[in-house]
């Protein structure tokens, strides 16, 4: 896990450096941030708001940004282009937990039945680190932004992420894997694992978007709020995955929806 972060940090960097020697230099913004995700998960009832409510974490991160519309290096404007004064490189190092259970109507209180005990007393957690980037685009200038305290910065953002995630299954009624603990669509075998549910340390892609705004609240300091959509090449990330041949249901690979509020700071 550490030599892959490592790498795609050698190589974001060999990135930033190609960009700038195209773009005509730049100059860097640091921050964090901080605030409550969404998984989106095989825990719980499909489309239900208790479950989408319930099933909820927090994560935190530290950000960095290559702004094309600045140069450090002689604390001077970069060339005007649209490119420098509309798009900015965020790159990302998060982790954010989430603890899981089973919500919704099938667990119920006046469900007394078997399986409706199986799958209250099942529960999980997923804790995922991320490293990444995205290229953000400002349909309003940078420069101008840049210029006025008190002014709004919104963007939109595209980009991909390495994430390497930990998830945990239990049962309060014991171990799972048999018909007494376990619920019985988790019992079959599923896309090499013994069982629907898996407690496991892997690694995977996901493809990152995010809609957001900065306030400008001094020249070199920004706020920033930030909804992001993270959505995984995986269907473990969370633990759960009912064999897809027989549980026709289960179509979706996991994704959060993650709001974040952040302070940027600007190198100088």
């Amino acid at each position: 896990m550490i030599k892959q972060i490592v790498l795609f940090l050698l190589i974001s960097l060999g990135f930033s450096n190609n960009s700038g020697a195209q773009f005509g230099g730049f100059s860097h913004e640091i921050g964090v941030i901080a605030g409550p995700v969404a998984f989106q998960s095989d825990y719980g009832q499909r489309s239900d708001l208790s479950t989408n409510a319930g099933n909820t974490g927090l994560g935190i991160g530290i950000i960095h940004y290559l702004n094309f519309s600045y140069k450090a290096e002689c604390n001077c404007y970069t060339r005007d282009t649209y490119f420098n004064d509309h798009f900015k490189i965020r790159t990302e190092l998060s982790y954010n937990k989430t603890n899981l259970e089973h919500l919704g109507k099938y667990v119920a209180p006046d469900r007394t039945s078997l399986g409706a005990n199986q799958l209250r007393a099942m529960t999980g957690s997923s804790a995922i680190t991320n490293v990444g980037m995205q290229l953000e685009y400002f349909p309003f200038s940078i420069r101008r932004f840049s210029a006025t305290s008190g002014s709004l910065g919104p963007f939109i953002s595209l980009g991909g992420q390495f994430s390497y995630y930990n998830t945990e299954s239990s049962s309060t009624l014991g171990p799972l894997g048999t018909p007494l603990t376990t619920f019985p669509k988790y019992l079959s075998p599923s896309e090499g694992r013994p069982y629907g549910f898996s407690t496991e340390s892997e690694s995977v892609w996901s493809v990152v978007s995010s809609v957001g705004t900065r306030y400008k609240l001094a020249p070199l300091s920004d706020l920033m709020v930030d909804l992001r959509f993270q959505y995984f090449f995986s269907n473990w990330v969370d633990g759960l995955n009912p064999n897809p041949e027989i549980y026709k249901e289960n179509k979706a690979n996991d994704w959060l929806v993650w709001f974040n509020v952040g302070y940027i700071y600007y190198l100088q």
